[in-house]
């Protein structure tokens, strides 16, 4: 019996499908009723836009019609398939991860229950675009909606209507459900969904072990310097920001995926700043403290401590937004030179085309933000899992299959580790951030934005830039970063790099994965740029390290301050510090 596949032999009855197949249109008919109340109810708002007069039916009609006609072909391929039109899978369907296993598609009943749940999901998404007479924002954030209902009913993420969930019942003798509700309670209990495998991952130990000290403590960061591995490093040295809505350690990862070891093993003298996770001591923090207290204080630290004029200086994310603004406010006061150059890892400083994170900055989610920082900050596992809702497939209904439904081991991924491991925000700033940059986008206009008293303008930037964006990035689209080569007026190298967020920033050249794309010559937009772009297989940090060598290749013995705490600032203890370990 545990050897037998659930559904074996079993074949489809009429009354079965028929049933099924009313659920199905009752589901689409309920959908387009609830799109039509919302827009009647939009009509009776003040500053709401009315309904078209007369409202034309037309394409609620024939989405209706699409629907039904595309149940009648699914009806007739399961009860007489010798006389029904063949069936083609589009190569999204085909390539779904959720239904690889081969009992999706052997068993006729649950073959039949993943060709409804995508002929659902087809036209729920059909649905929301022929609907009519609301608002451009409002009806991105129906269908932002619907695609995660869709997500969400998916069969894989239901015991009877997941034959691997069955199947593992039966062989385990119920023991996998068991597991399953255990992993779920412990995850109901600490109020955040596990990725990793608890306790695979120690700071210190196997994950940000890049040798170094921390060399200066504020109520804002710490400063990590690097213990450099070569005889000689740069004259210039290399200060990193990463984003404080994450720990720093996403570019120290295990040692042969540290971007931080990499850089100090290409001869850089590398410092990395690691932000302080936020508590009620920070609860009058904005974006000008990161700014002056943060990046230019950090600038001027290490400038100080190895008697150099300039840094190179890269900002991952939000951290790259802040760092352009640092750049502005440098030159209107006539201290760019303070910056050799500039590194940009998935930034936005242009919010026109930044993806979905704009559909959660309208007064409602402003208010929810608000309302969930009583002390002062917002607590991380709320940007975590809004996070998570961009990439709800992967990031959520993954692990609930696998590691409630299945109740699998969880992987020891350090990458998802690091995902797991939140980070508290000043609600100030973040709440500041959202609406003056994401939602007003302020920092695009010149001088809408004030950092310390002083008006900012992005077009007076001249530091040489190198900007990176990730193809597949959902948090800061390719299109969105590319928008940088539109305000910044210095020499600018723009490299698109495959994958997305994370993996297309750490992707090491040991690895040999994915790809990136460069172009010599201009190119008035991203699409233009892909056209004529060419195609470098692998990782693109060695183009980074070569066109920094271009700016400054001069070399000085790493002695003296160059070693951590042997120059004015003396080590406080050892990487990777106290802030990235405070909960």
């Amino acid at each position: 019996m545990a050897d037998q596949k659930i559904g074996e032999a079993a074949t489809p009855r009429l009354e079965d499908l028929q049933h099924w197949t009313w659920v199905m249109g009752r589901m689409q008919q309920m959908m387009m009723e609830h799109g039509l109340d919302m827009m009647q109810a939009a009509g009776g708002k003040p500053g709401s836009a009315a309904l078209p007069a007369p409202f034309d039916p037309t394409p609620a009609i024939r989405a209706t019609a699409g629907f039904w006609a595309d149940t009648m072909k699914l009806w007739q391929r399961f009860l007489d398939p010798a006389r029904a039109e063949p069936a083609t899978e589009p190569p999204e369907q085909a390539g779904d991860r959720r239904f690889k296993a081969p009992q999706w598609r052997e068993d006729p009943v649950f073959d039949f229950i993943r060709q409804s749940y995508f002929l659902i999901a087809d036209h729920l998404v059909k649905g929301v675009d022929a609907i009519e007479g609301v608002d451009p924002r409002q009806k991105e954030q129906i269908r932002f909606a619907t695609r995660g209902f869709i997500d969400a009913m998916s069969p894989t993420n239901f015991p009877a209507t997941n034959p691997l969930v069955l199947e593992k019942a039966i062989e385990t003798k119920g023991e996998s459900l068991l597991k399953g509700l255990q992993n779920m309670l412990a995850d109901l209990s600490k109020g955040q969904m596990t990725q990793a495998a608890p306790g695979a991952f120690e700071l210190g130990r196997n994950i940000a072990i890049t040798p170094g000290k921390v060399v200066k403590r504020t109520p804002l960061y710490e400063l990590i310097h690097y213990a450099p591995t070569t005889k000689q490093v740069g004259r210039i040295p290399l200060v990193i920001f990463p984003p404080w809505i994450n720990r720093f350690y996403i570019l120290d990862l295990t040692p042969e995926k540290s971007f931080v070891r990499w850089a100090v093993d290409q001869g850089l003298s590398v410092f990395v700043v690691s932000w302080k996770s936020a508590d009620a001591s920070m609860k009058d923090v904005v974006w000008d403290d990161y700014v002056e207290r943060g990046q230019i204080d950090a600038i001027d630290t290490v400038r100080e401590l190895l008697d150099v004029p300039a840094v190179h200086a890269i900002g991952y994310c939000v951290a790259g937004t802040t760092l352009a603004a640092t750049l502005a406010l440098l030159t209107a006061r006539g201290q760019a030179d303070k910056v050799a150059s500039a590194t940009f890892f998935t930034a936005q400083v242009d919010f026109t085309r930044a993806g979905d994170l704009n559909l959660f900055v309208d007064d409602d989610q402003m208010a929810l933000i608000q309302s969930l920082s009583p002390d002062g900050f917002l607590d991380g596992r709320y940007m975590a899992a809004t996070f998570n809702l961009l990439r709800g497939r992967d990031l959520i209904w993954n692990y609930v299959a696998n590691n409630y439904l299945m109740g699998a081991d969880y992987a020891p991924f350090d990458l998802l580790h690091w995902n797991s491991d939140v980070t508290n925000l000043p609600s100030r700033w973040h709440q500041s951030y959202l609406a003056d940059l994401y939602r007003d986008n302020k920092l695009a206009t010149p001088g809408a934005i004030r950092v310390a008293g002083t008006p900012i303008d992005l077009r007076c930037v001249k530091t040489p830039a190198y900007v990176q964006a990730g193809r597949e990035d959902h948090i800061a689209p390719a299109e969105s970063v590319w928008k940088i080569t539109d305000h910044f007026a210095g020499p600018l190298r723009f490299v698109l790099a495959g994958s997305g967020h994370i993996a297309g920033v750490v992707n090491p050249p040991a690895a040999g994965k994915y790809q990136y794309w460069t172009h010599e010559g201009t190119a008035p937009s991203l699409a233009d740029f892909i056209a004529g772009a060419t195609e470098t297989k692998g990782s693109w940090w060695p183009d980074w390290r070569r066109w920094l060598t271009e700016i400054d290749a001069e070399a000085v013995p790493a002695r003296g301050a160059r070693m951590p705490g042997k120059g004015r600032l003396k080590a406080i203890e050892d990487a990777p510090g106290l802030y990235v370990r405070t909960r």
